[in-house]
């Protein structure tokens, strides 16, 4: 039946809300991981007017990600502004954006299946199932429930009305009209999208594998046809010369990456694995295959090590041919294969990148699912049953939507994320720390030894230590609870330290002494010598930068006993630095705290030649 315009908008505005209700129990939830350092302790969001001075500010404050995500950032900055840091106004803004691009996803497949020629009935309700298991598959949970991952879902609209409104535009030249406007309005989007999150970059690979499969370079006009194939063919030799003349050459190590411990190699051969268990996850989405944590995931060291890699790759290999050979015969299924890989072009390449995570898919999960749909629909086709194809489709949203909500609910507290990450993945050391720090905060946080749940919260980062020996977060956390509980011994010192001798230094790795350095600074008792023989070993490790180096200077001057101590972490920001103002500033403000030999000494060790 085919459907008025009416009733497919009324459809549409269906889906999303659909989308919104399963998601709904993840409320209130909380800010966790790099919800922190982009949202929480981040002073540039604090909107306190809507000025247009202090909303342009707090859109281009600097994010951990970079100042390019200055849409995201002004959202964070909106609904702090309405609601303070309330988890929930940040999940209901996740969640609103989350309709927002199934109700555009449902027609911008609509128009893509018109354009393959399908009857307008099938283009209809292909394009409503599809947009809908979608939005309810249960790997939308971790895209949608985690704040700072707004900036890929932002990033998915966007891209996903510039490909709509460009297929629109084509759709006119097809039919022998200009399509001017929506070229227009297509880059305008891409370039709303890029603003969202980087790998928005990717969008004319998407637009080149709906031209090769879909649209095939067709205009009324022979004319623009060809300037069209042509322009892809000089589009597609520029990008493949950047890619191996620039991004290769700028990103490649044969060594283990800095923080890392894998090779740009290596963690190519990895992503063979990675994309074959997010297909898994796509495939067959149970919530006890997601855990959201993936640091236990051991990377590749050879096509056969393990074994698994070369079987991964020989089998990407084949379906990217197998897309290619039915390009023109099942384009809808070429496009959704070749969406999906482009889709993790950027995250499956060699920038130093961890190696897995689920937010990655929330595009690529289009392409997918488009390519099921259409084989699905093949086998509907021969089998000539349209009502059993109606009650699997029903079948399968039911039971997507009930996976969704049960997985939803397992992030309406951090301390529930903690505690499904560490039933699902036990040799995470990640999810290990969130539920230690969740059962920290469950008992008030702070530093008061009377924190009922801090036994608890040992435990668990314990547990984590105990698991993850390449980590040394769980471990810190030990060190400071215990500081705070006033039961840290000299064995707990000694393990720790012979942790950050041998841990690969990541930067979750790197930055734990700051951890252990705030509590002392809050008036947490620790062994003063066992402290600055820890911030020794992870300077040898990894080098402060100036600023650190400074910070950490200050600190040993004015919570130590040893203030000559601070004197090497001086001299190497001063060295580290090529701004002489820097070291003017610095020098000022050790005479000023009555640090004058400190200062002088450190003016005599700049003056010599290097």
């Amino acid at each position: 039946m085919t459907l008025s315009r009416r009733w497919f908008v009324f459809l549409s505005l269906f889906c999303a809300l659909v989308a919104s209700l399963v998601l709904l129990p993840g409320l209130p939830g909380d800010f966790i991981v790099d919800d922190g350092s982009n949202i929480v302790d981040n002073p540039g969001i604090r909107l306190q007017s809507l000025h247009p001075a202090a909303v342009l500010d707090a859109a281009f404050s600097m994010q951990t990600g970079g100042i390019t995500r200055t849409l995201p950032t002004l959202t964070f900055a909106l609904d702090h502004y309405r609601g303070g840091l309330d988890p929930a106004t940040f999940k209901t803004t996740n969640i609103v954006i989350h309709a927002l691009t199934t109700f555009v996803l449902a027609w911008f497949l609509r128009d893509l299946m018109l354009v393959t020629g399908a009857p307008a009935a099938r283009a209809q309700w292909m394009a409503l199932v599809v947009a809908l298991i979608w939005a309810v598959h249960p790997l939308q949970v971790s895209s949608v429930l985690y704040v700072v991952q707004r900036m890929q879902t932002l990033a998915t609209l966007f891209v996903v009305l510039s490909m709509w409104t460009y297929i629109r535009a084509r759709r006119a030249q097809i039919a022998g009209k200009s399509g001017r406007t929506g070229w227009m309005l297509a880059a305008m989007l891409w370039a709303v999208a890029l603003g969202c999150k980087e790998d928005a970059v990717l969008l004319p690979l998407y637009l080149l594998a709906l031209e090769l499969t879909v649209l095939r370079f067709q205009a009324a006009d022979p004319d623009l046809a060809r300037k069209l194939r042509r322009g892809y063919q000089a589009a597609a030799l520029l990008g493949v010369g950047l890619y191996l003349l620039v991004v290769v050459p700028y990103f490649w190590s044969w060594e283990h990456y800095p923080y890392r411990d894998f090779s740009s190699y290596e963690r190519l051969l990895t992503q063979g694995r990675v994309l074959w268990l997010y297909i898994g996850q796509i495939l067959l989405p149970l919530p006890s295959s997601m855990p959201f944590f993936y640091d236990w995931l051991a990377p590749s060291r050879g096509l056969l090590a393990p074994w698994t890699t070369l079987i991964a790759w020989l089998a990407i290999v084949g379906l990217l041919a197998a897309a290619w050979r039915l390009r023109h015969r099942r384009p809808l299924l070429a496009l959704g294969i070749l969406l999906f890989f482009a889709g993790h072009f950027v995250s499956s390449n060699v920038v130093n990148l961890e190696l897995v995570f689920e937010h990655r898919n929330h595009f690529p999960l289009i392409g997918l699912l488009l390519a099921v749909g259409d084989l699905l629909a093949l086998g509907a086709a021969r089998f000539r049953r349209p009502g059993a194809s109606m009650v699997v489709a029903c079948v399968v949203l039911i039971a997507l939507s009930s996976a969704t909500a049960l997985r939803a609910r397992s992030w309406n507290s951090e301390l529930a994320v903690g505690e499904t990450a560490t039933r699902l993945a036990p040799a995470s050391a990640r999810a290990w720390q969130t539920l230690c720090v969740a059962y920290y905060k469950l008992g008030g946080g702070g530093t008061s030894a009377d924190n009922p749940y801090l036994e608890q919260a040992i435990d668990a980062c314990n547990r984590g230590a105990a698991v993850a020996e390449d980590s040394v977060a769980n471990l810190t956390n030990v060190m400071a609870f215990k500081a705070i509980q006033g039961s840290l011994t000299q064995s707990d010192w000694d393990r720790y330290l012979q942790r950050i001798d041998r841990t690969t230094m990541t930067p979750e790795n790197s930055s734990r002494i700051w951890v252990l350095i705030s509590m002392v600074r809050q008036g947490v008792q620790m062994d003063e010598a066992q402290l600055l023989e820890a911030i020794d070993r992870f300077h040898r490790r990894i080098p402060f930068k100036t600023t650190e180096s400074s910070a950490i200077g200050y600190f040993i001057l004015g919570h130590t006993q040893q203030p000559d101590r601070a004197y090497p972490y001086f001299a190497h920001a001063v060295n580290a630095t090529v701004d002489p103002a820097v070291v003017a500033r610095l020098l000022a403000d050790l005479r000023a705290l009555g640090y004058t030999d400190l200062a002088g000494d450190l003016e005599t060790a700049t003056a010599r030649p290097q």
